[in-house]
């Protein structure tokens, strides 16, 4: 666990019931600025010089933070196992345990499009004007998904300059690769010199901990700022216009993160529920409100240690990788964007296909990267693979920011679910679940 002086200390009103007034308001706020006039001077100067500005600093805040925190806990969680043997153990657990809730969300969405086959519902003359307003944005999506590839993707993973992976947000994963050889040279190199840079890394750590502790306190009022520009701009019409494709896209992230993650967390992590839920709001509102799994990742290493008290070595390794590979909701998104853009197009996949595309989605969760929007290019490769136009990602343009904000919200919720698992299947528990519910009942009190 974190040491004490590092805790924030908790007065008056708690942090996650701060933001989650923080969001009601500034949705309420933003949705009658929509009212008065979306294209209004006054609202759009609120927006321009206001709230959209607020909102990118403190972003740009948690993502200074996010390279030095993620190189220094994924080292330490590497150094702290002691052998190969554990981390060869921990990363085989991770990557089983996350293949197969990925699997179990895109299955979810393949079922649910099936279902209410939400591009059957689509008005012709809606989708040329999807296409239409939204070509150029469409095409450099389209462009970004030509050049993905998924032996480049692999290569990538091992980065050539890791100063140049650290700065392009798309090649993640190879600064979590480093971060892992250095971790287990750490572990292959005991001597006085590691130890002391062991020392140095975990105090690069701590800055940066008690650093987000502070940054955090803002949580409420960016919340604010990114629900009131969102609100604001788009209302109720462009949702309201896709409406069939948005209520398949909720339903079964709903199910995914009410059902399928509460069952998982109970009787493979052993944690009750009520426990999880209340422990990971606060990252779950994050991720929500900033889209990014990314930018949340110093509010979930936080929050895992501090709230579900989840050992040092399991959660900083899990979730560290997690934020770059571990997207249960946007491969689910995709699976089901997929689809539909098949039935607006009228082309039926029969069910071998349909699995080809749920293996895809999977293995897009794992190169898409964690920024706003990141799942796009995606779907586009995904979409060229399968013989769907990949133009046709202009029509789900408008609402893909509500729903790029739900489905983070299940990436980062999943991560620490995986971690709640492999921390309890590894035999790993910092403090008893009896005790952690107690802790929080006198809190309550």
């Amino acid at each position: 666990m974190l040491n004490s002086s590092l805790r924030p200390v908790k007065k008056g009103v708690p942090l996650h019931v701060k933001v989650l007034l923080g969001f009601v308001l500034g949705a309420l706020l933003g949705l009658a600025a929509h009212v008065y006039g979306a294209d209004a001077p006054l609202t759009e100067a609120v927006i321009a010089y206001g709230t959209k500005p607020l909102g990118q600093i403190f972003l740009n805040l948690l993502f200074m933070l996010v390279i030095p925190l993620m190189f220094s806990a994924l080292v330490l969680g590497v150094g702290e196992l002691g052998d190969i043997a554990s981390l060869g153990r921990l990363g085989w657990k991770t990557l089983t345990y996350t293949a197969a809730v990925t699997g179990m969300a895109v299955a979810i969405g393949l079922v649910m499009v099936n279902l209410l086959q939400p591009g059957l519902h689509m008005d012709p003359a809606l989708v040329e004007q999807a296409m239409a307003s939204n070509a150029a944005k469409a095409g450099d999506i389209v462009t970004s998904g030509r050049h993905l590839d998924a032996m480049q993707l692999l290569v990538n993973i091992v980065p050539h300059n890791v100063f140049a992976a650290a700065v392009d947000d798309k090649q993640m994963l190879g600064v979590v690769f480093f971060a892992l050889m250095v971790g287990i040279g750490l572990v292959l190199t005991p001597s006085p010199a590691t130890a002391a840079f062991k020392h140095a890394l975990q105090g690069l750590f701590e800055i940066a901990m008690r650093l987000i502790g502070l940054i955090i306190l803002l949580a409420p009022y960016a919340v604010a700022c990114f629900m009131f520009t969102l609100c604001a701009q788009l209302g109720w019409d462009v949702i309201v216009g896709l409406s069939w494709f948005v209520v398949t896209v909720v339903v079964a992230l709903g199910l995914h993160m009410f059902v399928v993650l509460p069952l998982w967390v109970r009787f493979m992590g052993g944690m009750p529920v009520r426990t999880f839920f209340r422990g990971s709001q606060e990252a779950t509102l994050t991720a929500f409100a900033t889209a990014s799994s990314t930018a949340t990742l110093p509010v979930t290493l936080r929050v895992a240690e501090e709230n579900l008290q989840l050992p040092r070595k399991v959660s900083r390794f899990v979730l560290t990788v997690g934020a770059s590979a571990n997207h249960h909701g946007t491969a689910l998104f995709e699976g089901v964007t997929v689809l539909f853009l098949a039935q607006v197009f009228g082309l039926h996949l029969p069910l071998p296909e349909q699995l080809m595309v749920l293996a895809l989605c999977i293995l897009g969760g794992i190169g898409t990267a964690g920024i706003p929007s990141g799942s796009l290019p995606v779907i586009a490769m995904i979409c060229g693979i399968i013989g769907i136009r990949p133009e046709g990602i202009a029509i789900i343009i408008g609402v893909n920011t509500f729903l790029d904000m739900c489905r983070t919200a299940l990436n980062v919720t999943g991560d620490l679910a995986t971690a709640v698992v492999v921390s309890h299947r590894s035999g790993e528990r910092d403090i008893p679940v009896v005790d952690l519910e107690r802790a929080q009942a006198q809190e309550d009190l």
